[in-house]
């Protein structure tokens, strides 16, 4: 019996992205050292922050550390769930090709797509250099014996981007101008990337009902493990950083964190 898509992208959603995505996050915390994380963190942001209490400075570092660490860790997880979706409609794969994480063929038309979580993901040199791996991509497929038509696209996860078609032109000697086809790619986010992948115009909103889901049901526990770990680093971060009228010792801090040894 087939089972229908959307039950697919569920079970795929909630057993290989979100189950192991608040598995990781509870990990981190739990294995959390304040002395790890203070030296990763800039002591002057927070001081300019005013922090004054203790438990709102490790409130603080603690939260900064987290988020830093799961942008990166949901992302990874949903990108697998773009390249599943890819390898049951058009039986897509994983690419090895630099700046290229997903291969598929759809209509005669052969795909390399090279997967962010958003817009603004890279700076210039960032978004030449996937150029330049556009391009060289196009050129090993077409010496491995793919001679038809070859599209490259930058797949941002979520946000809009209203104009997808980015073109390259330059300057030859005696001013013409061309256009470098190899480095031309579209760029699709959001719905359009979602749509893209899957050919349902609403799967980007489909994706958030199980996340909604399970959010619910994890967040007391892993609320439970928080308050403990913020209290815990609280007691200790008093310990060793605060002066004798019992205010935080800065210079301390500073020290601590950007001093040479």
């Amino acid at each position: 019996m087939n089972i229908p898509l959307n039950d697919l992208y569920y079970a795929y959603l909630v057993e290989h992205v979100l189950t192991p995505f608040y598995s990781t996050r509870l990990e981190q915390l739990r294995r959390m050292h304040l002395e790890t994380i203070l030296k990763r963190k800039n002591p002057y942001l927070f001081k300019a922050k005013n922090l004054e209490f203790p438990s709102d400075f490790v409130k603080s570092v603690v939260d900064a550390f987290l988020s830093s660490q799961e942008e990166t860790i949901f992302g990874n997880l949903l990108e697998k769930f773009a390249i599943y979706i890819s390898s049951i409609l058009y039986q897509g794969f994983k690419s090895k090709l630099k700046s290229v994480d997903l291969e598929f063929e759809r209509d005669g038309v052969y795909y390399i797509v090279g997967i962010k979580s958003g817009t603004s993901w890279g700076n210039a040199d960032q978004v030449n250099a996937m150029k330049n791996n556009f391009k060289k991509a196009r050129e090993y497929l077409r010496e491995q014996g793919n001679l038809g038509e070859i599209i490259a696209v930058n797949g941002c996860m979520y946000g809009i981007e209203p104009n997808p078609l980015k073109s390259r032109l330059r300057v030859k000697a005696g001013g013409d101008i061309e256009e470098e086809q190899d480095k031309v790619y579209y760029k699709y986010a959001g719905q359009d990337f979602w749509s893209f992948i899957s050919g349902d115009e609403l799967l980007y909103q489909k994706i958030i009902v199980p996340i909604d889901q399970q959010a619910k049901q994890k967040d007391e526990v892993f609320r439970g493990v928080y308050v403990s770990k913020v209290n815990e680093m609280t007691e200790q971060f008093m310990e060793d950083f605060m002066t004798p009228n019992k205010q935080i010792d800065w210079l301390k801090l500073v020290d601590y964190v950007s001093k040479r040894r």
